[in-house]
């Protein structure tokens, strides 16, 4: 029989029993943070669970992670302790299990309805590195910036490509995003400089590591998934004008560095085992270091919508999917750390731009719009790039069988540039 909650879940939930996805939360205004579980339409107070003894394992039984103001302590307790709390919190929410179900003034304190809470970055930060793993969307940015012939640099396929992004800049869905501004290509003698006019969204998800690796330690590419938590959906916000100006010789700066989008619930790797998929062949065959005996994406279907300012209505301007990917995340991981860099729990990879091979899967206005050549008709106004006062909003999903396993939204408006 199916897994059931005596919490009652809605058919096109993203949050099941089947999902127990992992935040940071505030009750209410002012009150301190602390870690939960999202169920249905409530969050589940993992602080209050533990202080009842009902995290009896022999490895969370006297641990004090769930008492922390972030989930860094827990990632770092490694997978052994992740499916032990799992598997403690599949039966405490069950149908079958009294201990909380039956325990009114339990649930009073524990269960908090989500439409509530205040959540924050469930992780605090202390790195974040983006990579360029989509082939659909390094081939057309090519295309776009050096022409058909040879739109993908032939490194592309032996590395899988990042840049050391900025973790001070990582920010919660719903947080207001002020259009950044900055130097663009001349057009005389002297650089533009003002608010960028050219800002996009970028399509992307990321992972949160798990245990670190020592310094001078790489991790093993068949080992990398227990260095894994779960992943989130991103928007790597982009000012494509300020980009193209400073990103040669050392790739980007300011056009990325004024804000990242993360979702607030990380969906582990245990709930998304069961929509697993084949990664696609790569061609030349990685090296021996990126080679693994499994090589496995997720079946992750992404949408984007745009709010345009002043409309009530938001329009798809995107379908797209997670198992797109050409470079899977333990080879982003396993390449990070083979030079010897170490890792440490919290970190963000971000997955790069997740683009199709069909248009309507781009995964960011530069592809979509094809830098501007094609606006996109959005009810009674078009697009080229983002206004000021639009919003943007991702989702992503895996279809089970009766239930869905997803991640919530990824949202942001963009707001004017301060003068």
């Amino acid at each position: 029989m199916a897994l059931k909650s005596f919490i009652e879940v809605h058919p096109d939930s993203h949050f099941p029993i089947q999902n127990l996805p992992y935040g940071v939360f505030r009750p209410v205004p002012g009150s301190a943070t602390r870690p939960g579980v999202a169920i249905g339409d409530y969050v589940l107070d993992l602080s209050e669970i533990a202080s009842a003894g009902l995290f009896d394992g022999t490895i969370l039984k006297n641990s004090d992670c769930f008492s922390q103001l972030n989930l860094n302590k827990f990632v770092a307790m490694g997978r052994s302790a992740w499916k032990e709390a799992r598997a403690t919190l599949q039966r405490l929410l069950s149908s079958t299990e009294p201990a909380l179900r039956d325990n009114a003034a339990l649930r009073q304190k524990s269960l908090v309805p989500m439409n509530k809470v205040e959540m924050l970055v469930p992780v605090a930060v202390g790195d974040y590195t983006d990579f360029f793993s989509s082939m659909h969307h390094a081939k057309n940015c090519g295309t776009i910036f050096r022409g058909p012939e040879n739109p993908i640099p032939a490194n592309w396929f032996h590395i899988p490509i990042a840049y050391h992004g900025r973790a001070s800049s990582i920010v919660i869905s719903g947080t207001d995003i002020i259009r950044p501004r900055g130097q663009g290509h001349p057009t005389g003698k002297t650089p533009y400089f003002g608010p960028s006019v050219k800002l996009d969204f970028e399509l992307e998800m990321a992972a949160i590591v798990g245990p670190g690796n020592e310094l001078g330690k790489p991790v093993d590419v068949n080992e990398a998934a227990d260095h894994i938590f779960g992943l989130v959906l991103m928007n790597d916000w982009s000012a494509r004008d300020i980009q193209a100006w400073e990103y040669v010789p050392l790739g980007p700066f300011l056009g990325k560095s004024f804000g990242t989008t993360v979702s607030p619930w990380i969906v582990t790797l245990d709930a998304l085992e069961p929509f697993a998929c084949d990664a696609p062949k790569q061609e030349p065959p990685p090296l021996p270091y990126l080679a693994e005996k499994i090589s496995k994406n997720y079946d992750i279907a992404l949408e984007v919508q745009i709010k345009p300012a002043g409309q009530d209505e938001s329009h798809v301007v995107t379908r797209s999917n997670f198992n797109h990917l050409y470079w899977t995340l333990t080879q982003q991981l396993a390449h990070h750390t083979i030079n010897g860099c170490n890792l440490r729990p919290g970190d963000l990879l971000g997955t790069g731009t997740i683009s199709g091979p069909e248009p309507e899967s781009f995964g960011c206005l530069l592809e979509l719009t094809w830098n501007g050549q094609k606006p996109l008709t959005l009810n009674r106004t078009s697009r080229k790039f983002l206004e000021d006062g639009d919003e943007v909003t991702f989702t992503g999903c895996c279809k089970g069988n009766g239930y869905n396993v997803g991640f919530g939204t990824c949202s942001g408006k963009i707001i004017p540039s301060h003068p």
